[in-house]
């Protein structure tokens, strides 16, 4: 496969790098240049009212930064993290707008370069399920890929939220009565 892929990339042939990673012993992908970083999982400051899957925030260099658990955005069985769970830093434009996200995933995999004629588009399911955050479908080693579309697993009403817990200094937001 690997030679292939070589040769798709000198015809000219427009090809991209994906970071895959397990996740419930599936392989799943984002755009490399999405990738800011990746992390050991580490506990993080819990938010009120977010959905289940927004398991708080970071301190990233001074950027607050939500983390979300894939596996309960995708409605998969819970797991206990443990030393491979890993939290993929992603940073997309999105609205003109510089947007990062950490994403929790069981572990890393690899890095692919795919190029673009090789990846199937998804499913069509109908407009009831609203936008799909899947991206295409690949198959590599006889094993389908899963591609992701960071820009659209970002919940922006979720961001917004956070953004503006970000924007109260901690004093201002700490109420005694209610």
């Amino acid at each position: 496969m690997e030679s292939s892929m070589q040769a798709d990339i000198d015809t000219g042939e427009q090809s991209t790098q994906f970071l895959t990673f397990i996740m419930a012993d599936e392989e799943y992908g984002v755009e490399i240049l999405d990738v800011q970083e990746i992390r050991g999982w580490e506990p993080c400051t819990e938010i009120p009212n977010m959905p289940q899957y927004v398991k708080g925030v970071i301190n990233l260099r001074g950027t607050i930064v939500p983390i979300v658990d894939l596996r309960q955005k995708f409605g998969f069985n819970n797991i206990e993290y443990s030393t491979t769970t890993v939290v993929i830093v992603v940073k997309v434009l999105v609205e003109d707008k510089s947007k990062i996200m950490g994403l929790v995933v069981d572990a890393v995999s690899d890095v692919h370069t795919i190029a673009h004629g090789d990846i199937n588009l998804p499913p069509q399911w109908g407009q009831d399920y609203g936008p799909s955050v899947i991206q295409g479908l690949i198959s590599i080693n006889n094993k389908m890929v899963v591609l992701l579309s960071s820009s659209l697993l970002l919940d922006l009403e979720q961001f917004q939220n956070i953004e503006q817990i970000k924007g109260h200094n901690t004093q201002s937001s700490i109420v005694a009565n209610d």
